[in-house]
């Protein structure tokens, strides 16, 4: 006969149910999401203004490429190498104030940006502007984890999706507004700073009230029995090496499609610019729909198809006419760009008390690879051909093999 200490739930068991059901009182902030996704929309803008310009400033200056090289260099490497150093710092220390006082750094960047009188002053610009991005992604990513509740994958997709929107509409800013009247209407742009401040400062007050009791739950909620060392490596290992097959082969796809399709195709630029724009839409619907599709059939399932499942879309490209170019180009982009949302929240999971020096490490990584990348294939372009090019970037997207690595964190996740 069955005891009653024997059905009575045992403390470990105890412990467990209490921190299940903490979890599940803590309700998705949409309001919160929402207002990241809009700075982040705003914050991409304003970094896009940048090579923008380059034209104006080489033409002003009388510049010539190294020194339009070493700004890039600069705003690279503040927006990019400095971001897991500041998850890592505000993983130690709570910062609920970090995001507006970044988006300071950004304004005051634009403003140099746009009255510059030296060379000298432009380099104090781009490390202020890189700056400013490197404290607002990997912060803003873990205040997009704290409002999430259960739905993570959907608040990073949010998030994401602000920032490729905010991509896109700053190039239409800068081809209608920038090249149109020059350097000092960048000044113009420091009106949207002015705004993300204002709605930062709201998240802010939000953090710090309710933001850092939630991110204390939300651990406690997610605490288990700790992986081996050697696994969260193994497995942070191959989530960088998918972070750089996504990256790169998009690289090769944003930085070079039209080029491609112009010398296979012989179509015009105006052509092969929209062919483009049917390109980057299909990511911003990947990067909008992977994080629900990770949170409804779980993240390492999601990876999975995600990268590998792209692998046939890029093998047929290089073989297909106009027409299926196209369709398989944005079939390849929406699979390849649902990735990235799980494979953030992955990590974040996989390491739940270092939540924003995984978001910086991710970012940075994909800004890096991104950039590292599409040189790399500008070089083997002209060495090879941009067909070429093609031929060797559609087996990137086969690496997603390695995903079967990844251990399972929990049901459905």
């Amino acid at each position: 006969m069955t005891s009653q200490s024997e059905l009575s739930p045992t403390p470990a068991q105890s412990s467990i149910a209490e921190r299940a059901s903490s979890v599940a009182v803590l309700p998705t902030v949409y309001s919160v999401i929402f207002a990241i996704a809009f700075c982040h929309m705003l914050n991409d803008m304003m970094q896009s203004l940048l090579p923008a310009i380059y034209p104006n400033l080489k033409r002003t200056f009388d510049l010539d490429f190294a020194h339009i090289g070493l700004v890039t260099l600069t705003f690279q490497v503040t927006s990019s190498l400095l971001q897991p150093l500041v998850g890592l710092y505000t993983d130690r220390r709570a910062v609920p104030f970090a995001l507006p006082i970044a988006m300071v750094g950004t304004f005051v960047g634009l403003l140099l940006l746009a009255f510059a009188a030296s060379y000298s002053v432009l380099l104090i610009a781009a490390a202020l502007v890189g700056m400013g991005s490197s404290v607002f992604h990997p912060e803003s990513s873990r205040v997009a984890h704290m409002a999430a509740g259960p739905r993570r994958g959907f608040a990073q997709s949010m998030f994401q999706w602000g920032g490729s929107t905010g991509s896109a509409l700053g190039a239409l800013g800068a081809a209608s507004i920038v090249a149109a009247e020059g350097q000092r209407s960048i000044a113009w742009f420091c009106v949207m700073a002015a705004i993300a401040i204002g709605v930062l400062s709201w998240v802010g007050i939000w953090y710090r009230h309710h933001g850092m009791a939630r991110a204390k739950r939300a651990i406690q909620a997610q605490a288990r029995a700790p992986l081996p060392k050697r696994v969260v490596a193994r497995s942070l290992a191959i989530l960088v090496i998918l972070i750089f097959s996504k990256f790169v082969y998009l690289a090769s796809l944003s930085s070079y499609y039209t080029f491609y399709l112009i010398e296979r195709f012989h179509l015009s630029v105006r052509d092969a610019q929209l062919h483009l724009f049917v390109f980057l839409a299909a990511v911003a619907v990947g990067t909008i729909a992977g994080g629900p599709l990770g949170d409804r059939f779980g993240r390492k399932h999601l990876i999975w198809f995600s990268v590998l499942g792209a692998l046939p879309f890029t093998l047929m490209l290089p073989h297909a006419n106009l027409f299926w170019t196209s369709v398989l180009s944005a079939c390849a982009g929406v699979t390849l760009a649902s990735a990235f949302p799980a494979i953030v929240v992955y990590g974040q999971e996989l390491v739940p008390a270092k939540v924003g020096t995984i978001s910086g490490l991710f970012f940075g990584l994909s800004f890096g690879m991104g950039g590292l990348g599409a040189g790399a294939l500008g070089w083997l372009a002209d060495l090879k051909g941009i067909g070429f090019v093609y031929g060797v970037c559609a087996f990137l997207p086969a690496l997603g093999l390695l995903a079967a690595f990844l251990p399972d964190l929990r049901k459905g996740a």
